[in-house]
């Protein structure tokens, strides 16, 4: 899960990191008064998305009054900044910015240990520092069994080039940084920049955070700090019933056990609808996982039926820990709750572990919506076509 700066922010300041006071808000009033709370000559208004190039897109202002802050919200809150819409800002106040420096500490999964990455050149992409000017950007390993103790902090800073005088302060910094991404499981902590300002002070002037999904458990407080608003409403739902779903931009569901097949299934489906008209393609990525329930399956199916943009489902299943005839009983159990509102077709292609019983009970089942399928590519081709098919006659329903 990715964190808005102020989340990150935030944390960065419960651990100790020095940070510039900040204050969000999501309206032009409370970016006024949040303004007027800082009481700082300069306040910095700044769009909080999950992406970079805020201040490209003018979605970062630099002003001198509580009018100011203003006007700046007023312009920034709404913008569509790299397909994200501006909801809220972070009212911060200015800084003295002398140098700016960057640092990050990583999951290098390759390796199979911690990467930090730090250069006194921050403020800039860091993409581009690396390949213009990769001397510039140093990379040390880190022990997750240890993390960034003084040792390895006074390591990294020496690495970078920092100027004597200013090691010590920024290695400090860098160890509390080191224990933000150990206490709240992050895979990735990001400064960029960290300054130094005019008095000498060392701050996390801006800051990125993503947490690790699958330590929620030992982190109950995390729940809060979700972007409900920003999440598709499908994916909520799948993730309220513990399913792996993504929602896409296509029109064939997909269902599928086990992320590889799931990943196989989306490129055969695009492949199959490529030279179809309206070139249908995924809608979704759902994977239920051995071992998945006949429940599992109806809650899975439920998902992918309430989608609008769906016009036919694939279910492809190589039964092992999964049992084909679980899937099929699941099947049946989803079109029976479903009832009249399960209206676009389903192909289902079953193999592996009780493929003969799961086929059986669809056969009996006899259900006008559910086509059986014997190969993946069949079962992707009928799908396509179907969703083709179904994509044109509610087109032509609409015209009449």
């Amino acid at each position: 899960m990715d964190l808005f700066e102020y989340q990150a922010r935030d944390l960065f300041e419960a651990h100790g990191v020095p940070v510039p006071r900040g204050i969000v808000a999501r309206t032009p009033d409370e970016a006024d008064q949040a303004a007027n709370s800082l009481g700082t000559p300069v306040t910095v208004v700044k769009a909080q998305v999950k992406t970079g190039g805020r201040g490209k897109a003018g979605g970062v202002k630099v002003v001198r009054s509580p009018r100011d802050a203003r006007q700046a919200a007023e312009t920034i809150l709404g913008m569509d900044i790299k397909g994200h819409t501006v909801r809220q800002v972070m009212v911060a106040e200015g800084i003295d910015i002398a140098e700016e420096y960057y640092f990050s500490l990583l999951v290098d999964r390759a390796e199979r240990r911690w990467l930090a990455m730090c250069s006194t050149q921050g403020g800039m992409d860091i993409e581009t520092l690396a390949v213009e000017r990769p001397e510039a950007l140093a990379r040390i390993a880190v022990d997750p069994r240890v993390g960034i103790d003084a040792a390895k902090a006074a390591e990294i800073v020496a690495a970078a080039g920092f100027a004597e005088a200013d090691r010590d302060q920024v290695a400090d910094v860098l160890v509390k940084l080191g224990a933000v991404f150990v206490a709240e499981d992050a895979t990735l902590v990001e400064v960029n920049p960290l300054v130094k300002t005019g008095s000498g002070a060392i701050l996390a002037a801006d800051g990125k955070i993503t947490l690790d999904d699958n330590a929620d458990f030992r982190h109950p407080g995390h729940a809060g700090l979700k972007d409900i608003a920003a999440t598709d409403s499908l994916e909520l739902a799948a993730a309220e019933r513990d399913l792996n779903y993504v929602k896409l931009d296509g029109n064939v569901g997909i269902i599928g056990n086990g992320a590889g097949l799931v990943m196989s299934t989306l490129d055969v489906v695009a492949y199959a609808g490529a030279d179809l008209p309206g070139q249908p393609k995924p809608a979704n990525f759902l994977d239920i996982g051995g071992g998945a329930s006949a429940q599992v399956m109806a809650d899975g199916l439920g998902i992918i039926l309430s989608d609008p943009q769906v016009r036919s489902v694939f279910v492809n299943v190589f039964g092992g820990i999964t049992a084909c005839d679980e899937v099929a009983n699941g099947i049946k159990q989803a079109l029976t709750v479903l009832g009249d509102q399960a209206t676009r077709p389903i192909v289902v292609r079953l193999d592996g572990n009780a493929v003969v019983q799961g086929r059986a009970i669809l056969a009996d089942y006899a259900h006008p919506r559910v086509r059986l399928a014997e190969t993946m590519d069949d079962g992707a081709r009928q799908a396509a076509e179907l969703a083709a098919d179904q994509t044109q006659a509610d087109d032509v329903s609409k015209e009449a």
